[in-house]
């Protein structure tokens, strides 16, 4: 799936607009990123490792803002709508990064605010294949694939961040 995502990411950075080529790439880091914390037993979600990865998704997060003002500018609102969407998820998955315990003890609600907003997300989805726009819908589609990988992995994140044990 990541190499399906980096193919995107190279057709847009070569043919789309700047907004979009911009876009791609910083959604890479930070599913990258979130990846490499959450999973390979939290061998990168410690020390300086997990200081590097931060790091990178706060650049990442500069690129999404810069991205999300050129949609707006450029008058693109599905695009500006579906980035806010995926800027509230990301906000959301930093929660649950760094504060497993808080999240394990209030599952229900983080479930439904997630499930929310991935329905949410799913309908630019719909919208542009309504529309004949199959590469916006098959791109979108493929990160909705990709973070739900992640909340998976974040969900056995917490259960080991909360119990100390990667098989409770």
């Amino acid at each position: 799936m990541f190499a399906l995502l980096v193919c995107n990411t190279a057709i847009l950075l070569s043919g789309g607009t700047a907004s979009e080529a911009l876009d791609a790439a910083a959604w890479l880091v930070l599913l990258a990123s979130f990846e490499l914390e959450t999973g390979y037993g939290g061998r990168f979600g410690a020390g300086r490792s997990a200081a590097i990865l931060r790091g990178a998704r706060l650049v990442a997060a500069a690129a999404i803002v810069a991205a999300a003002i050129g949609y707006v500018g450029g008058k693109e609102w599905l695009d500006a709508i579906n980035l806010a969407l995926w800027i509230a998820v990301v906000a959301l998955l930093e929660f649950e990064v760094r504060r497993p315990d808080a999240v394990a003890a209030h599952r229900a609600r983080f479930t439904a605010v997630a499930t929310l907003l991935y329905c949410g997300l799913g309908v630019p989805v719909l919208v542009w294949a309504g529309r004949g726009e199959w590469f916006d819908a098959y791109d979108a589609l493929l990160w909705l694939i990709a973070f739900a990988a992640i909340e998976i992995d974040l969900f056995k994140f917490e259960r080991q961040a909360t119990t100390g044990s990667p098989s409770a």
